[in-house]
């Protein structure tokens, strides 16, 4: 019964962080091919927009590692967790972002 658990506990962050991949993925994909990828008149804006989904895992890795410190979740989980919520954060403040006029 320990074991199953063990393994449960392995995949469970790699299921959830793998949804949310495919999601990000398949979604800009679409984009992509219809054409309606954000794009912004300034270079600055424009910098940005595009660095708004990895500045997200970032942060998300760093939230994530603030949180193993304080609770008896492993680093390896909290990480992977943070990173995968920062990675759809990023998406969604892209989305937002890549609507707004500058």
């Amino acid at each position: 019964m320990g074991f199953v658990l063990e393994i449960g506990n392995i995949l469970l962050p790699l299921i959830i962080v793998g949804g949310i991949a495919i999601f990000v993925v398949v979604r800009m994909k679409h984009k992509y091919k219809k054409g309606t990828l954000s794009k912004k008149k300034s270079k600055n804006a424009q910098n940005l927009l595009d660095s708004l989904i990895p500045l997200g895992m970032m942060f998300g890795s760093a939230l994530g590692a603030i949180i193993s410190m304080y609770s008896p979740l492993s680093l390896l989980f909290t990480i992977n967790i943070g990173a995968g919520i920062g990675l759809l954060f990023g998406y969604f403040a892209y989305e937002i972002f890549g609507k707004k006029i500058v």
